[in-house]
Formats: structure tokens, sequence, C-alpha cells
């Protein structure tokens, strides 16, 4: 019976006691954190080790790999990738060259990944940045306008599906305008509704229909009192509804400091409210026994979804790898912010 939650490992390999757990819990997917990294070797072999122990070849795994600040893999062994503002920086030169620089980026990521047996990746971000947030988006953000995100998100999910790895868009319905970074706190966001669907929807909404989102730990007052993770409102009304995405909708990482209750209640909190299934990251035996044992069996529409999501999947295509490189590195050579300037300072 495979449960509707994706799992963290606590190291570089999987121990006697993950393995009983993955056996008998059963996930729908493993999330790989910097812990878990060491040397390609290694991490092909703790995929093909987890994919054992669930009984499923097929089983989804998941990286934060967006550059910048967010990569999990990274030198010597894998090339460091730049931030979103560099993308954005070289759109407001010329799109044409900021959107191919942003494809091109991703379908290199894609490349690193699939060699290693990965199979998602958490990006695109699609949240807008906005003046007085905090700094947890920040040059994470492909911008402060949405058609203008929504222009390089859908050019960084196509570089990637390009690459046979699946997106994740993300934080759903949008992080930018948050004040607080809900890894530590909950933010909560005032802003009135028809500002939200103009604005901090909008990006979304132009990218619906990717296959995977994942959401925002954020309060919007304008819709209800509680997360969007958590808020059957929200996803219904705004995330399914107005935003219209119909795609396999994941929990952020129910461990963050924005959520309120133990474990075991935010896990079931978030799929009572309309997630299919369940992040939790951090690795820790007791909270992974306890997310199992308040998550359902991934059924009916949850599981239509979580199906359609992973045939989305396709082939990598063909590539110059070396090649792709070299002209990805011309690209960034154009940008201020890939030679070391100040992040802060782009738009």
């Amino acid at each position: 019976m495979t449960r509707a939650f994706i799992t963290g490992l606590s190291g570089t390999s999987v121990s006697p006691t993950e393995r009983r757990f993955l056996r008998e819990a059963d996930p729908w997917g493993l999330i790989l954190f910097k812990r878990n990294i060491d040397n390609p070797k290694q991490v092909a072999n703790i995929i093909d080790d987890f994919r054992t122990c669930v009984g499923r070849q097929d089983v989804p795994v998941l990286i934060d790999q967006e550059g910048g600040r967010v990569q999990r893999l990274g030198p010597p062994h894998w090339p460091a990738y730049p931030a979103g503002a560099v993308y954005s920086e070289l759109y407001d030169q010329d799109p044409a060259a900021g959107i191919a620089a942003a494809k091109l980026g991703a379908r290199l990521i894609a490349a690193d990944l699939e060699a290693l047996g990965i199979t998602v990746d958490c990006l695109p971000v699609a949240d807008l940045r906005l003046p007085g947030a905090d700094a947890v988006i920040g040059d994470r953000a492909y911008g402060t306008t949405p058609d203008k995100v929504a222009a390089i998100a859908a050019a960084v999910a196509a570089g990637l599906l390009e690459g046979g790895v699946l997106p994740v868009l993300k934080h759903i319905p949008g992080h930018g305008r948050a004040t607080a970074d809900s890894h530590k706190s909950l933010p909560i966001v005032r802003t009135d509704r028809p500002t939200l669907e103009t604005t901090d929807f909008a990006p979304f909404r132009a990218l619906a229909a990717l296959p995977m989102a994942m959401t925002a730990h954020v309060v919007f007052t304008a819709v209800d009192v509680l997360p969007a993770t958590t808020s059957k409102t929200m996803i219904a009304n705004v995330i399914r509804g107005f935003i219209g995405f119909d795609g396999l909708l994941m929990s952020d990482d129910v461990s963050m400091g924005a959520l309120a209750g133990s474990i075991g209640e935010r896990t079931a909190a978030s799929l009572a409210a309309g997630c299919d299934v369940v992040l939790h990251c951090n690795g820790k035996m007791e909270e992974m026994q306890e997310v199992a044992q308040n998550t359902s069996e991934l059924a009916g529409v949850a599981e239509r979804r979580a199906v359609a999501a992973l045939a989305a999947r396709r082939p990598a295509s063909a590539i110059d790898i070396a090649a792709a490189r070299t002209d990805f590195a011309r690209i960034l050579d154009q940008s201020s912010l890939s030679r070391g300037a100040d992040p802060t300072a782009s738009s």
C-alpha cells in the first residue's frame, strides 16, 4: 500500500532502521538533501537502495536544485548554477537571451539529475520578488512582474522536461510577498484578493498546466486564516479554482516552523485540506513514523493525479553536454550577477 507522502533520509546510505521503515510505510517518493550527498556513485547507490526497499523502480526521487543559494548538488562533483536573479537580469537586457539561458540552465541541471536517477526537481520558483518581503525568496525569484516570472519559469520547466526530469511549481499560490521565512515562522499576508490575483497568484495561473506543484506555508487573510497548505478554502477556491491547477499538489515540508501542531496533526491537516501528498524532509525517524501513521493510502483523485504527473516525464532529448555548457557560460558572461555582483540589485 503506497502511502501519500514523500520522505527524507538521515544520511548518505539507507540505515537498517530506515530500510524496515521504507518496506512497511511504502512512501510515494524520496527527497534528497545535502546530508544525503557525497559523490555521484554514492548518490546513485542510495537511490537504487531506496527503490529496492519500496519495490518500485519508477518511484519518484526529488531534489531542490535551483541554483544560487538552493542547490543540493555542487562542486567538486557537479557544477554550480546561477540564482534565478541572473536570468532576470539577462531578460531585462534581452528577453530572448534570458529565456534561452533559463531553459539551457535547466536542461543542464536535468542532465546532472538524470544521470543519478533523480527524476523530479523542485523548480521552477514562480514567486514574485516584492519590496519589504523576507529574503527567503530574494534572488531565487525570476523578477517582480507576473508576466516576466511566468515566462522564465515556463522556460525552466521546459528545460527540465526536455532533460527527462519533472518540474515542481513552487510555492503555490505565492511566497514572494511573505514578510517571514516559513522555515522558521508563519508568514501572514494581508493584501486584498484583487491585488493578489493580479500579482502573486498570476504566474501560477499562467503555469497551471505543469504536472506538479508545492504549496506555500503562508496565510492569505483575504482567503482564510489558515496557511495555504492546510486550508481547504485556499486549495479549493484559489489553487484548484482561480489558478486552475489540476496536477499533483504536494505540501511544502511539514516539519517547517510555519505550521502548528504535532507532525502527525500537520500531516493529517494537509491531506484533509486537499494536498495529494505530504512532504517530510528532515530524516528524523520518529517524525517519519508519525507522518506515515497519519498518511492515508494514495488512492482516488490523488492517485490519478500522481499517475498523470509521472506519465508527463519523457526520455531526455539528445544534447551535446560539453557544447551546451560552453554556450551557457558564454551567455552568463553577459550578466553582472553571475560575475559576483550584489544579487539584491536585480529587479
